[in-house]
């Protein structure tokens, strides 16, 4: 049982809601300034399950309560009435010390739509680029599109395999040319990506931005397994203020004071959530809830969008694949033990290897759709190996027009909200699947892979016209875990804009939203990457660095 008081656990600068991506660098900039006090809290753990690290571990951290909060999609029409995962990271480092490790920033287009829709130039790839830059180590070093010498690693991966190979070279004799960078601004073309990883292992934000401040000037507080139950709002003269946070830790209720700015960086997901519990949202859903409408924000939780993957498998003959080394002890123990030695192997493997980005359709302004393709195959997440050798070839829509949301599901901030991506519900989307489908067939039909001979078994040859397909996606389709949009800044004249173009929420002094949840519209690929330089960018405005 929690205590009835509020004991107070102090006043500071800044209170930054939620370590994970966007939250770590926060904190790591905010505190370069000795002079300034910041508390970091998080309702997750320490980083310090072995499985956070190894990066194959990753499917031992999805789903799992230790790491993740386990969230959960309503049943989707799009996707034939079902519900699926969703992980969001409940852990220092957050998504980082849980995702895919795909380094991405996406195209220049994605930037000069931002900088449109909020009128701001800063948001503009020129703009952005020098920021992703600065917090980069990249493997190369420094050049016109990398950085050097940051605290974000980028690096190849330790592998390869002839089946991927393979496809690339079918994807290119299918028009799509290789490329060895998808980060220069057109991401257009097929070869591996580069992960956040340091010799082999996951490489989080809490290890980049967090390990090196902790004793640096003793600013910065970390509070771990506590959890935020709502904003304090207060009424002046001069209209609505921040001036802290309500939260829960240790079976104690707690306050905490802000005498600058609270920022939060709860995600996607928790972000909107939080705002919605603390009364800023839409009035008839806070009215159903009995919360007292604080600001009426009619864009909080709107807005959601995410890539959903299509993933087609293909049996092969004549070649390696994951399937078949996994599937016996001494094929175990060979990956384990050259891990070991390594650091390479299946046991350094990101969740996707090869990646693609191209047109569904020529009509199609740049590449609108990526794949991930990977030397293995299962039913579903969480399910074993199929006991036969094969690939599979994941497709998403990198800008669906599809559009969901986010939304409270009660008044207690323990319960989780109610997530509707509302995937597949446009005639566009739709489009783009039933092309994706088709796409993936002439490429695996190219002759760089008829000697393995290809058979697909998912989603099955019987699914053929473009109907057939669309409803085949909805079979398929999966969340890859890149949830956006759900408090969008914009301009003062959109009614659905959350936050300004300085990521300050309207209407509410002290209070700005930092993460994922800002973007106007997806980026075209990984967002985590984007996240950190939106973080970058929201530090900088905060010390006034314009």
């Amino acid at each position: 049982m929690l205590a009835s008081t509020r004991e107070s656990a102090g006043s500071y600068d800044y209170i930054i809601i939620g370590a994970g991506t966007a939250g770590c660098v926060l904190a790591n900039r905010l505190t370069q300034d000795r002079n300034v006090s910041v508390l970091l809290i998080e309702a997750g753990g320490k980083d310090d399950y072995m499985w956070i690290h190894i990066p194959v571990g990753y499917l031992y951290c999805i789903d799992n309560p230790r790491t993740d909060w386990r969230f959960r999609t309503e049943k989707e029409a799009g996707l034939n009435d079902r519900s699926l995962i969703y992980p969001r990271g409940k852990v220092l480092g957050g998504c980082s010390s849980i995702n895919g490790m795909i380094y991405m920033r996406g195209q220049e287009g994605d930037y000069e739509t931002w900088a449109n829709e909020t009128g701001d130039d800063r948001w503009r790839w020129q703009q952005v680029l020098p920021v992703f830059r600065q917090s980069e180590d990249h493997h190369a070093g420094a050049n016109n599109f990398h950085g050097s010498g940051g605290e974000w690693r980028v690096e190849k991966q330790r592998l390869s395999w002839e089946i991927l190979d393979a496809f690339r070279n079918a994807a290119e004799q299918t028009g799509i040319p290789k490329t060895d960078d998808f980060n220069r601004g057109d991401n257009e073309g097929c070869g591996y990506f580069d992960v956040n990883q340091r010799n082999g292992i996951r490489w989080n934000t809490s290890k980049a931005f967090l390990k090196s401040v902790k004793n640096r000037h003793g600013n910065l507080e970390i509070m771990t397994g506590c959890h935020v139950q709502k904003l304090l709002i207060e009424t002046t003269p001069q209209g609505k203020v921040c001036r802290g946070i309500e939260f829960t830790g240790g079976g104690q209720s707690w306050v905490a004071h802000a005498t600058r700015e609270t920022l939060l960086s709860a995600g996607a997901i928790g972000s909107p959530q939080l705002l919605q519990l603390s009364g800023m949202g839409q009035p008839k859903l806070l009215q159903e809830h009995q919360l007292p409408v604080v600001a009426e924000l009619p864009g909080v939780g709107e807005n959601l969008q995410d890539h959903l993957q299509l993933r087609m498998a293909f049996k092969v003959s004549g070649v390696k694949t994951l399937n078949t080394m996994a599937n016996s002890w001494l094929g175990k123990l060979k990956i384990g033990l050259e891990y070991a030695l390594n650091r390479s192997g299946p046991m350094s493997m990101a969740p996707s290897q090869l990646g693609l980005f191209t047109r569904s359709d020529p009509s199609q302004k740049s590449a609108n759709i990526q794949y991930h393709v990977q030397p293995l195959s299962l039913n579903k997440f969480g399910e074993p190996l199929h006991p036969f050798p094969a690939f599979t070839a994941s497709v998403c829509n990198l800008r669906p027009s599809s559009r969901g949301h986010v939304r409270i599901a009660s008044a207690k901030s323990t319960d989780a909200p109610k997530i509707a991506p509302n995937y597949l519900s446009t005639p566009e989307d739709r489009k783009v699947a039933a092309d994706s489908l088709a796409l993936t067939r002439r490429i695996v039909s190219a002759p760089a892979l008829q000697k393995y001979g290809p058979e697909e078994f998912l989603p099955g040859t019987s699914f053929q016209t473009d109907e057939e397909l669309a409803f085949a996606a909805g079979n398929i389709g999966t969340t890859i875990f890149h949830p956006v949009g759900t408090c969008k800044m914009g301009r003062a004249t959109d009614p659905m804009a959350v936050v300004d173009s300085e990521l300050r929420v309207k209407g509410i002094g002290g209070l700005r939203v930092v993460d994922g949840s800002v973007m106007p519209q997806i980026t075209s690929g990984n967002p985590n990457s984007p996240i950190i330089m939106i973080a970058e960018r929201a530090a900088s405005l905060i010390r006034g660095q314009r």
